[in-house]
This record gives structure tokens, sequence and C-alpha cells, in this order.
């Protein structure tokens, strides 16, 4: 009698590629004079935000979602660039494209940072750090550019291993580091662990991880609700999410979680702008339409509230979007925010809009079928898209 031994199964291998300091990049690239000097993108005006910083301007201090102001003032020879969003988006266009001849999954978290699952790739692609190595030269034969990748069992590890060796890195991180390495960590390291949070956790006795693992769950749950049981699961390395592109989630966001409170609600809308077009231009690039807008905002002290609406018809319409959007967010009294975020759900699959439709919506599908295609296809060259109200 013959028996046959099932394979065993590869261990799960999620990759996080992490762009470095994307835009800042992005324009030393373009212009030489800014290589090797401290360089700001962002607004410049009184209320202006670092977008990014190089990191020549790091070394001062300088961070996303600073005020313009406090970053000159750390870094006075820093050297202020003006947000150019269609070059940026002709990039990662590129660095996308190549991501899809690595990986059969591959969830973007935002304009520079992807989740690739390369589970069950080893027999045909080889070791996952040699492939890691493979990904992260083409990105830069075919962009000039770098981004640093973390190698890891789940998503949230493979999160914080790309930040570790930055830039340029390469970081694995396996099974078994995470009851040796992990408990190390101080706190902070935990996502959404801000500074609010670690004040809280820090009265609790609560400094590193392993001090997390002291508690039980339901311990933790009861005294910080749902943030408990988050900062649980994570001290244990355990993250069950899996890595959803676009065609196939139920949803499609983006969120930012910021670096300190951002206290000018002018700001947010801003930020909310550019998921809102994010969000949308996934949409329509998956031929997907939307039937609920959600906002999700996180306060400095880790309360995250979340407000939906549901549209009267589907849409994939940035405007639709973004108005739905704002309208979510200005209903609530205005206090300092961690975090933002944008989601469509309740998604459907939409067919083409006639570029000759006799109705507004009609023709604003039409310009921004268009403007998709202008800028995916001239990158730099392409026309720039009147944002909402100008």
């Amino acid at each position: 009698m013959t028996h046959t031994i099932p394979p065993v199964p590869e261990p799960r291998t999620i990759f996080h590629v992490d762009m470095d300091a994307f835009f800042a990049a992005i324009e030393q690239l373009d212009d030489p004079e800014l290589r090797g000097k401290p360089v700001l993108v962002g607004g410049d005006g009184p209320r202006g935000v670092v977008a990014t910083a190089s990191y020549e301007a790091r070394k001062f201090g300088c961070h996303s979602a600073q005020p313009m102001s406090i970053a000159k003032r750390r870094c006075p020879q820093a050297i202020v660039a003006k947000p150019r969003g269609r070059r940026y988006r002709q990039a990662a266009d590129q660095i996308f494209a190549i991501y899809d001849d690595f990986a059969p999954l591959v969830q973007p978290l935002s304009i520079d940072e992807a989740f690739l699952d390369m589970t069950g790739t080893r027999r045909l692609l080889g070791e996952p750090i040699d492939v890691a190595k493979k990904l992260k030269q083409r990105i830069f034969d075919e962009t000039q550019l770098t981004g640093s990748v973390g190698i890891a069992p789940n998503k949230f590890l493979a999160k914080m291993a790309s930040d570790i060796d930055k830039p340029d890195g390469l970081t694995v991180i396996t099974e078994g580091m995470i009851d040796t390495w992990l408990p190390t960590l101080p706190v902070s390291q935990l996502w959404g662990v801000g500074p609010a949070a670690g004040r809280k956790l820090e009265t609790m006795g609560v400094r590193a991880v392993a001090d997390i693992r002291r508690y039980k769950m339901e311990d933790l749950r009861r005294r910080l609700g749902e943030f408990g049981e988050h900062i649980w699961r994570l001290a244990h390395g355990i993250d069950d999410r899996k890595v959803t592109p676009d065609h196939e989630a139920k949803s499609i966001g983006h969120e930012q979680t910021f670096a300190a409170d951002i206290t000018d609600a002018d700001e947010i809308r801003r930020v909310m702008l550019g998921q809102a077009e994010q969000v949308a231009r996934r949409l329509r690039k998956h031929q997907r339409k939307t039937r609920t807008v959600t906002v999700k905002i996180r306060y400095g002290d880790f309360e995250t509230i979340t407000r939906s609406a549901t549209l009267d018809e589907p849409t994939d319409l940035t405007d639709t979007l973004w108005h739905t959007a704002r309208s979510l967010f200005d209903a609530w009294t205005f206090q300092p925010v961690r975090l933002i975020g944008v989601t469509a759900s309740q998604l459907t699959t939409g067919g083409q809009m006639s570029l000759f439709g006799g109705d507004e919506s009609d023709r604003r599908h039409a310009v921004d079928e268009a403007t998709d295609a202008i800028v995916e296809k001239f990158g730099k060259k392409a026309i720039r898209r009147a944002g909402p109200g100008e």
C-alpha cells in the first residue's frame, strides 16, 4: 500500500516595502543640485507642513507632519520644495508595476509603501532574502530610487522590519525572534502607541514590550478598551491580517498616522483630499465603485471614532468622495488629530461611463478617467487635475 506524504506548507512570508524619503528623494533625483543637501517637501506658507524630509534634514530633527516653520528653525539651511503630485504618482506607478512582477498579492498602503505576500514563491523565485535583493535592485535600476524591505511572518512584523535599517535596508524577522527580540523593544515601537498613549501606559508601569506581556489580554482590554487588546496582540507578534489587493478588497482606503498631533484642521483637510484622490484613483484602476465613504479619526489620547455616509448611487468620482469625506470630518468638533483616514466600502463592479454623457456626473467621470490615463502614460508631462473648488 502506497502512502502519499503531503508536502510541508511553506511558512507565511510577507514583505513590506517602504520607499526611502520618497518625495524628497525624487526631488533630489530630478535636481542634482539638491543631492546631499537637506530638503523639505511641503507647503512653505504660514500653515505649511512637511510632507517628507530628506535624510540630510532628519539629522536636524525635521520629520513629516511637522509644521514647516518649526522644521526651518531646526534646519535654517534646508531647501523647501513644493510637492509635485503627478511626478510622485508616475514614479509610484513604475514601482508598483515591479511589485506585480514579483508577488502574486500586492496591497498598497500609500503612494510609497506596500505589502507583498510572497508565501509559496520559494520554488519559483528562490529564498525570500535573495528575492528581496533582486526587487530592491530592480527598483533602483528602473527608477534610481531606493527602498527598504522588511521580511517577516506577518504584516505587523514586516512593517517593523522595514524601518530598522533605513535607508536602503533589508531586515528579516523570523518566528524565533518574536519571543526574544520583540520583548526588548520600547512600547513606542508598536503601531498606534504615540506620546499620549505612551504616557498612559507608563502610569501602568509599561515601558517595554516585555511589560505588556506581563498583562493578560482581558486586563488590558478592561483598562484600555480595544486598544488594550490591540497592543497585547502586537506585543506577542500576532497579526492574522491578509495581504489583500484592491481587486479583491471589500474596501479601499488610506490612513496616515502623524508623528505629532496635528492642531490645524485645514492641514487635516489637505491630507484627506490627497487620500480621497488616491482612493478614487484606485477604484477607477480596478473598475470598482463605492456606496459608502468612511472617515476614521484618532485623537492624541488614542480615542478612535469613525463616521460613514451611504451614497445614493455607487461612484468612483474624486469630487464625490472628497466632498462626502469632508462633510463627515466637518461634522466633528475639531480637536488635535493623530490619525486620519478615508475609506470606500460596499464596493461594486462598475464599467466605463460614456465620455459624452449629458450630466455633470458623466463629465466629471470623463475628466477623472482622462487625467488618470494621461498621468499614467506621460508622467511628469501630465496635465494637472483641478482640485475640488478650484
